[in-house]
């Protein structure tokens, strides 16, 4: 084996060096066909059985400096050669901008295959079990959504089923269809349209939160019954840990360059300043560097619209924050499930919820549902709210702190669907006529509404608007000229 490079490097030394690159090639102009060299060491040689997509990086085959403007403050940069193990960051946001690992190809197809296979394991074995008084039942894992069509809840069971089962598995398919043909050399046919859906399919997968949520519902009822847990649900435990692998080891700017090279910078880009000034913007998909022509256009490798920012940001964020303000009260105040024991019917709502786990003592449980339920989404709509204010006037010594808190707002907002997942076990699992049973309350619809607008409205928000120069005020009418 050969040593492929040092793994853990300083990213603070990267952003420095990137940063350093960028003073120097602050006057510089890029011309089509003789961009100025940068140097680039040796390509590090691997086994000859290695495949020829993972014998060497981007920069080892490419002779050329790779401009990329950040996706979250707009800055031009040139990427540095990489080795396995390192990272490129934005010197201006701190923003990850490339992320490399050793076998690309090889890796992500087998964590992909990895994947795949204990999903299928996950969803042909018994999922979990309770016993309580003698009345037992059973379930698997895609009867938590599809018994909430017989509550009347399509819309809720569409949702959970999209989330933990279909989006994985196709963003997993997706995957490897794309490392088979690089792998062989050969892309298949829509190469590039698969890779263009694995970056919107991402956001969506929520496996792990899943998880969490089962994790939670099986405190809930421990006290309660006897609980069982199925060969599924720990084939479904090592499908999330691979799955998240997986998305982590898909390294975009390899997989692009891989599948459609690098096309010249544009004539006149320069490093070390903003793109929207010089026309220019990044493609969010594939990275690639584009001018465009009247402030929008496609990106010439990967065909994703392109604008210099993100067309009435602002507007559609402020209306995406009013619907969820407006269903985030009938999401608290209307019951989110209702629990009958022994023929008594108990509604309960979020608050209720948490209030009656602090009075059996699971403080740990209802610490999670009042974060994950009550305060993340209240806080998602707050901190965007107030993005959306300052934004048009921001002033660059905050930029860096109000862009931060914008990745945390983005981050964090997928976790609420935390108590939806809850609902949709607790209402498979417990089943037992009148003796115990849980149905869905009208707040499920409401509350999965204000996870998935919150989210919509995290991505409509552009962080680039934080980082824009503020626009000058307008001279008063009569004042001299």
């Amino acid at each position: 084996m050969f040593d492929y490079g040092s793994l853990g490097v300083n990213v603070t030394h990267l952003s420095l060096m990137l940063y350093s690159n960028h003073l120097l090639d602050h006057a510089s102009h890029y011309e089509s066909d003789a961009l100025v060299p940068r140097p680039i060491p040796p390509p590090i040689p691997l086994p000859g059985s290695a495949p020829l997509v993972d014998r060497s990086p981007p920069e080892s085959r490419h002779s050329r400096r790779r401009l990329r403007a950040c996706h979250q403050c707009d800055w031009v940069m040139a990427l540095p050669p990489l080795r396995s193990g390192e990272q490129a960051t934005c010197p201006r946001c701190g923003h990850a901008e490339v992320r490399r690992h050793r076998y690309p190809a090889q890796r992500s197809m087998a964590l992909a295959v990895a994947s795949l296979v204990t999903l299928l394991l996950a969803i042909s074995y018994p999922f979990l079990g309770f016993t309580v008084k003698g009345v037992s039942n059973h379930i698997e894992l895609t009867q938590s959504a599809t018994q909430l069509i017989g509550y009347h809840e399509p819309v809720v069971a569409i949702a959970v089923l999209l989330t933990i089962l279909v989006l994985p598995a196709l963003y997993l398919c997706g995957v490897i269809l794309l490392q088979i043909g690089l792998l062989a050399g050969r892309p298949l046919p829509l190469s590039r349209l698969i890779a263009r859906s694995l970056a919107h399919l991402e956001p969506w997968m929520m496996a792990d939160v899943f998880l969490v949520g089962t994790l939670v519902s099986l405190i809930k009822i421990a006290g309660l019954a006897q609980v069982d847990l199925g060969s599924g649900f720990w084939a479904f435990g090592v499908f999330v840990i691979l799955l998240v692998a997986t998305s982590q080891s898909v390294d975009r700017d390899w997989l692009w360059f891989a599948l459609a090279g690098e096309p010249s910078a544009p004539d006149g880009s320069r490093t070390g300043e903003t793109a929207a000034p010089q026309g220019l913007t990044g493609c969010h998909t594939c990275g690639l560097v584009n001018r465009l022509n009247r402030g929008k256009g496609r990106c010439q490798r990967c065909s994703e619209p392109l604008h210099h920012r993100r067309p009435m940001s602002l507007q559609r964020t402020w209306a995406l924050i009013a619907a969820s303000a407006v269903l985030y009260i009938p999401a608290n105040v209307y019951p989110i499930m209702t629990t009958t024991s022994f023929g008594r019917p108990d509604p309960s709502t979020i608050i209720g919820g948490v209030v009656k786990l602090i009075e059996m003592g699971s403080w740990p449980v209802a610490l999670v549902i009042l974060v994950a339920s009550v305060i993340v989404p209240l806080g998602k709509l707050i901190a965007l709210a107030w993005l959306c204010l300052v934004a048009p006037r921001a002033h660059r010594m905050n930029a860096l702190a109000r862009t931060r808190l914008y990745r945390m707002t983005e981050f964090i907002g997928r976790w609420s669907m935390v108590d939806i997942f809850v609902v949709a076990i607790l209402v498979a699992l417990i089943r037992a006529g009148n003796l115990m049973s849980i149905t869905p309350g009208p707040a499920a619809l409401a509350f999965g509404a204000v996870v998935v607008i919150t989210m919509l409205a995290a991505m409509s928000f552009d962080p680039r608007l934080i980082w824009d120069e503020p626009a000058e005020p307008k001279r008063k009418r009569g004042r001299l000229r």
